[in-house]
């Protein structure tokens, strides 16, 4: 029977492998359903928009619903789900949430009015949040001393997919329309059958978990923890912002939108890269170290970012990205250390709620951009950055946990 990975370990297993290593034939192949799972909702959904307005007919008021159902049902209920798999695990819902995800995604080539789209969109967006507190705690379980690369593996897998989502639309759907929806339906199938054969390693892990729960509760710190969903949503708004304005800046400075999409996509590129090696670190390092530093480094290059230009401009947003979502799992690890006794609800408040509250800040930077102009927005990021590493001061130490 496989070992559960916490400090818990016994001490003769720490004698005989003082470091014991991820499970690579769990990790990967969740990672691997992370990516499809993510480029099936927030990667292709916002990507999807200009097809279904066209082919609805819609108003900008119709089309932004569609995203803010997907959202609400995949984002925000996540932590929902976490809180009610913590009391009570469901490993069904590992190979079944993504595919509802693919299968929901695949009907809204089909249906036939903007009722049963919005319906299709949320059954997607169900079956993602569901996908996410479950595949969470089996990575957690998988990770054994490695939780930090294990994380990092995950995530880079849904920042991936995310970023693949959008290069489906030139390359396929633009050709076949919304009636090759169907090869989602495809990948849902192909995730279900990447996770649905762990399902026995799961259980077991569970049982385990069960038998072991009074070793593994460790005490709950809510201040630290709001805390850090603090830095959490301050560190989104800064993504979002950058990823949302910086082609409307540009376009202001005279930078071609295409070039600025390039420097969007090394923006994120840059900060998948620091995701997964930020991750790997923070197995060695103290986790709170890693996060006040990728914070603090990263504020020249978002004072810089506004007043760039040139060939400087993307190496800075490079760097910029690089830095700022660097703690992107090492945030993840964090909170499950900070409660140890809700895995999912605390993992699904950091990816689900925490990242997604970046859509609060979209509104709230386009409010700005209305009255104030761009250029303002472009500025705000420095003072997020600065809040966030005040907040991060103030939570208690990984090491002391």
């Amino acid at each position: 029977m496989n070992a559960i990975p916490s400090r818990i370990s016994n001490q003769q297993q720490a004698a005989d492998n003082p470091f014991v290593k991820l499970k690579k034939r769990y990790v990967y192949p969740i990672g691997g359903s992370h990516l499809l799972n993510d480029m099936m909702t927030v990667g292709i959904i916002p990507a999807l928009l200009p097809l279904y307005k066209q082919i609805f007919n819609l108003n900008y008021t119709q089309t932004g619903l569609i995203v803010l159902v997907s959202y609400l049902t995949s984002s925000v209920m996540q932590p929902l789900f976490g809180y009610l798999t913590d009391k009570k695990p469901k490993p069904w819902a590992l190979p079944l949430g993504v595919l509802l995800t693919g299968l929901g995604l695949s009907i809204t080539g089909y249906v036939t009015n903007y009722f049963l789209l919005l319906l299709a969109v949320a059954i997607s967006g169900l079956g993602s949040g569901l996908f996410h507190p479950e595949s969470n705690r089996a990575v957690f379980l998988a990770s054994n001393d490695e939780r930090g690369k294990a994380q990092a593996i995950y995530q880079v897998g849904g920042n991936f997919g995310q970023s693949l989502g959008a290069l489906i639309i030139p390359l396929f759907l633009l050709s076949s329309g919304l009636k090759g929806m169907w090869v989602f339906l495809v990948c849902g199938i192909l995730s279900f059958v990447m996770t649905v054969w762990m399902l026995p390693w799961y259980k077991d892990q569970l049982s385990n978990s069960v038998k072991l729960k009074k070793k593994m509760q460790g005490k709950s710190y809510p201040i630290g923890m709001l805390l850090l969903l603090i830095v959490v949503i301050l560190r989104s708004w800064v993504q979002i912002g950058v990823a949302g304005f910086l082609p409307f800046y540009g376009q202001e400075k005279g930078i071609s939108l295409h070039q600025v999409e390039v420097y969007v996509f090394l923006f994120l590129g840059a900060g998948a890269l620091g995701t997964y090696i930020g991750g790997q670190i923070s197995d060695r390092f103290s986790r709170k170290a890693i996060l006040l530093w990728s914070l603090i480094v990263s504020i020249p290059f978002s004072i810089i970012t506004p007043m760039a230009d040139g060939i400087l401009l993307p190496i800075v947003l490079f760097v910029f990205g690089f830095t700022i979502l660097s703690s992107f799992a090492v945030g993840v690890v964090y909170a499950q250390m900070l409660m140890p006794n809700k895995i999912s609800m605390v993992s699904g408040l950091m990816i689900g709620f925490g990242v997604g509250a970046g859509g609060i800040g979209a509104t709230f930077m386009g409010a700005i951009s209305d009255h104030y102009g761009v250029d303002v927005v472009m500025h705000l990021f420095t003072i997020f950055i600065v809040l966030a590493v005040f907040a991060t001061t103030l939570i208690p130490n990984d090491r002391k946990l």
